[in-house]
């Protein structure tokens, strides 16, 4: 597939999980791929083997984001990290680091793309949130929220890139195959007294109609999509892959 030749892309938290199943679908697709990520080495191991580039960046520095200008025709806002805890016990500064990373860092690439993707009449921005942003869950606190709110920056920017064939989307998966998820497993074991097995059928997807983990390259199918001229009217939505979760 060469759908994507010529176009460039940059995913965040590419080095690994959906960032880098996201990154070699668009490159498989043609693009070429910027992949950032704080873990150099793993950014550009994956950069290297996918024929694009590596950038090595700590989007917790939001203050080095604020003046960034780049040229790229899609964005893919990938990178997180989860707490699980109750808000009695919740550190203030570990929620402001989750806000400042999956809300604040995401406002500031987005900003940073569009003049590019103005000038240019087309763009692609794909917000990886998650179930989490249609629905809640007890014990974390710090990333519902950030996912909620990347849901209304999804859609203000819909309709701000809509006159310039720029779209803006989230794709909400449910559980993924991904190291967060797996050191979530042992934190909800310990929250809830219970063994990681019992995490799996018990908590993670007890409301889920197909019972098992998405993986991340379905995700990443999904993205690729969105990348494509055929999404070229879809925009301003959220699509669920949480096998079946938000449908009770």
């Amino acid at each position: 597939m060469t759908d994507l030749a010529g176009r460039t892309a940059l995913v965040t938290g590419g080095a690994s999980g959906i960032g880098a199943e996201c990154a070699r679908k668009l490159a498989a697709q043609g693009a070429y791929v910027r992949v950032a990520d704080v873990d150099e080495a793993g950014a550009k191991s994956l950069a290297d083997e996918i024929g694009g580039e590596a950038w090595a960046v700590d989007l917790l520095n939001v203050e080095d984001l604020e003046h960034l200008r780049f040229d790229v025709d899609i964005l893919v806002n990938n990178a997180g990290i989860q707490t699980v805890a109750p808000i009695t016990e919740f550190d203030p500064i570990r929620f402001r680091e989750i806000i400042m990373l999956m809300v604040e860092a995401p406002f500031l690439l987005i900003r940073a793309a569009l003049p590019a993707m103005f000038e240019r009449e087309f763009g692609r921005i794909i917000n990886i949130s998650s179930v989490h942003g249609l629905r809640a869950s007890e014990f974390k606190v710090a990333y519902v929220t950030a996912k909620h709110a990347l849901e209304g920056l999804s859609k203000v920017t819909s309709l701000e890139g809509g006159p310039h064939g720029v779209t803006s989307n989230c794709v909400n998966p449910g559980y993924v195959r991904t190291p967060l998820v797996e050191n979530q497993i042992a934190d909800q074991a310990r929250i809830h007294n219970i063994t990681e097995d019992e995490v799996l059928e018990r908590v993670l997807l007890t409301e889920s109609a197909i019972k098992r983990l998405v993986e991340p390259a379905e995700v990443a199918s999904l993205v690729g999509w969105l990348s494509g001229a055929d999404a070229a009217m879809v925009t301003g939505a959220s699509y669920t892959m949480d096998g079946g979760w938000s449908a009770r």
